[in-house]
């Protein structure tokens, strides 16, 4: 059984914020509001949660597959 990383460091692309975040491993964040200035994030088009988009490392289910939660 793969060992998943389930924390992220989400940096907004507005301001630069960076935070530290735990990821669900069996769903998907689809948005995520900013600390630092309030945006509310969404992926991007192609990927499916904030973490893919924004964060250091993919959500857990693309680390383990490749595949997007749906």
């Amino acid at each position: 059984m793969t060992q998943h990383i389930t924390e992220s460091t989400v940096t907004c692309p507005l301001c630069g914020h960076q935070q530290i975040e735990d990821m669900p491993s069996d769903a998907c964040q689809y948005f995520y509001e900013c600390k630092g200035c309030k945006t509310l994030l969404k992926p991007k088009p192609g990927d499916c949660c904030i973490f893919c988009s924004y964060g250091s490392v993919p959500c857990p289910p693309v680390q383990s597959d490749g595949q997007c939660c749906s």
